[in-house]
């Protein structure tokens, strides 16, 4: 009975590398928007961004994920859980969007690069409970339909 607790441990844990090697899973441990493109959905993401203004000196991480260190990679962790999800149940909607979590920390990462133009901003009484985003939509992914696969809102 013990040897087949340690066997069985052992096949699980020897599964587990294969299939995080097989994966490549330590490349979304890192920053490389590449490894955001993986997948080939967010093909039309990866291409906006890359000719978007932003590609310069911003990578998918500096926008889509919290700066600290152990919020950036539960945010990851949970971000790949619902994307593997929603690739293997192949209910992937047509248009992405990203969800109210993903708001927040979009907005405060817009708020923290830009912190002196926000200061500004809010001095000539800019109504505070707005995105960012609403009105500089295009700015990090430039316009919709510059990328091979253009943005539906259907």
């Amino acid at each position: 009975m013990k040897y087949a607790l340690i066997i069985g441990f052992v096949a699980i844990l020897a599964l587990s590398g294969v299939i995080l090697y097989v994966t490549d899973f330590t490349a979304y441990l890192g920053n490389n928007p590449a490894t955001c493109n993986n997948c080939h959905v967010m093909d039309y993401a990866y291409e906006s961004w890359y000719h978007g203004s932003h590609s310069s000196w911003a990578t998918c991480s500096d926008c889509h994920t919290p700066h600290a260190l152990i919020p950036k990679y539960v945010t990851k962790a949970s971000s790949g859980y619902n994307h593997v999800s929603v690739f293997l149940s192949d209910n992937i909607p047509i248009a992405i969007r990203a969800k109210h979590d993903s708001l927040e920390i979009v907005q405060e990462n817009c708020v923290r690069c830009h912190q002196d133009t926000v200061d500004s901003t809010f001095e000539i009484a800019m109504d505070s409970d707005r995105y960012c985003f609403d009105c500089h939509r295009f700015v990090a992914h430039g316009e919709r339909g510059v990328a091979l696969r253009p943005y539906q809102d259907q």
